[in-house]
């Protein structure tokens, strides 16, 4: 089964002291390693500062665009991982070593891979 780990936390990259957005990066190098070599690991990445997002609503066939995520909140989606695991306990206890979790938090949810979601994404 499939899970998605969302990444957040108060502070992303570009706002962290550069020293310890280095450090910061290489514990991710390395846990990103350890999760490819365990066979866990189906696609990662980090997402730029939110200042950089835009959020888009259609309402009444109206395009609405506005700057930035959609709600106000501390705490900032940074980055993801989908991993593939036997079950949630499984999924929980890789995203516990995402070095985020220790400064932020590690949202897990199972991807859908229901019959009506693969006919209707077409990922047969």
């Amino acid at each position: 089964m499939k899970y998605l780990c969302l990444i957040a936390a108060e502070k992303v990259m570009e706002q962290m002291d550069p020293s310890f957005a280095e450090k910061h990066f290489e514990e991710y190098r390395e846990f990103t390693d350890e999760i490819r070599r365990s066979g866990h690991l189906v696609d990662c990445n980090r997402l730029v500062p939110p200042a950089a997002a835009v959020t888009v609503r259609v309402r009444g066939g109206q395009v609405s665009v506005t700057d930035g995520p959609y709600v106000e909140t501390k705490e900032q989606l940074g980055g993801y991982y989908v991993i593939e695991a036997r079950d949630l306990n499984e999924a929980i206890q890789a995203a516990s070593r995402i070095p985020g979790a220790r400064y932020g938090c590690v949202e897990v949810r199972s991807i859908a891979e229901d019959a009506q979601t693969v006919r209707a994404l077409r990922l047969e």
